[in-house]
């Protein structure tokens, strides 16, 4: 399969400056437009704060980009709602082959960043195993486990099983990083309570590890976790009881699958009068910051 590069990012690759990859799942499955727009707009601002260069990935009419300019960015997001395909990793080449849209999940943008050449991503929260599903696993869990592309995530969302998540990670051999926490951040509020495998507070010691980690070509992914700024975090307690609510409407609704956690999302949101909203636009920024931070210290090794 062949990529459209944007060429500010074709660029960067070959000269190898950082660059940072982005999903395009939070554009036409996480939030409302303009809200999404607005918000890929400035996670990628906050990419170049952190000095890196963004690239949003995503499939327009059956072609892969890699990077996305000001008008694909608000095309895909005036599309959200409509028919586009959320693309993991077995939905890729049914994107490409029937001429589709489509935005990358965490999988899919793992898969087509490191195929791209692009080591580290940046995003909101991973995917995970469901409450009271403990079946219903997302695909990003799995790619985590064989993809090398380093993930800079706020943990998990929260809506999911945490802590089966977590068995999970350590299971696919994933190393678990804390920035600035010794904790797992949880999405909306700032700890899971559950233990990482190590805690680093810095963008150096974050790309000493990811070097160690290609330096020993292991084939698994890395998650750095990264809690939600403190001002803009969400009370656990009221973030909780909104989950729990959302999640027993949802099985009454027999909502599951890949409907699940767009429709839990949205829900939350309404349950918290807009707060978990807030928080979700506020770490996606502080992620893509922090990524490219990480990114600029793994270019200067």
């Amino acid at each position: 399969m062949g990529f459209d590069f944007l060429p500010e990012v074709a660029a960067a690759l070959a000269a190898n400056e950082p660059v940072v990859a982005l999903e395009s799942t939070v554009i036409t499955h996480g939030l409302p437009y303009p809200q999404n727009v607005e918000t890929a707009v400035s996670m990628e601002a906050a990419v170049r704060e952190g000095g890196a260069t963004p690239a949003t990935i995503a499939i327009i009419q059956g072609r892969i980009h890699i990077g996305l300019t000001a008008e694909q960015l608000e095309y895909l997001g005036t599309r959200a709602g409509t028919a586009v395909r959320k693309c993991s990793r077995r939905d890729i080449p049914l994107a490409v082959a029937g001429g589709e849209d489509g935005a990358t999940t965490v999988a899919g943008t793992m898969i087509l960043a490191h195929q791209a050449g692009i080591p580290i991503f940046a995003t909101g929260g991973i995917g995970g195993v469901h409450r009271g599903h403990p079946f219903d696993v997302s695909a990003d869990l799995a790619e985590l486990g064989r993809t090398p592309v380093t993930v800079v995530s706020s943990g998990a969302k929260s809506i999911l099983d945490l802590p089966a998540t977590r068995e999970v990670l350590e299971t696919n051999g994933v190393p678990v990083i804390g920035y600035g926490s010794d904790t797992m951040a949880a999405f909306f509020s700032r700890s899971s309570g559950l233990p990482v495998d190590v805690r680093l507070d810095t963008p150096e010691a974050v790309a000493a590890v990811i070097r160690a980690h290609q330096a020993s070509s292991l084939q698994s992914g890395i998650l750095v976790t990264v809690p939600v700024p403190e001002a803009d975090a969400f009370d656990p307690d009221a973030a909780e009881a909104a989950i729990a609510q959302a999640t027993r409407e949802a099985d009454e609704a027999g909502i599951h699958g890949p409907a699940s956690t767009p429709w839990l999302l949205r829900r939350v949101v309404e349950l918290t009068e807009g707060r978990s909203l807030q928080a979700n636009v506020a770490l996606l920024r502080n992620n893509g910051r922090t990524a490219g931070q990480i990114a600029q210290a793994l270019a200067r090794m």
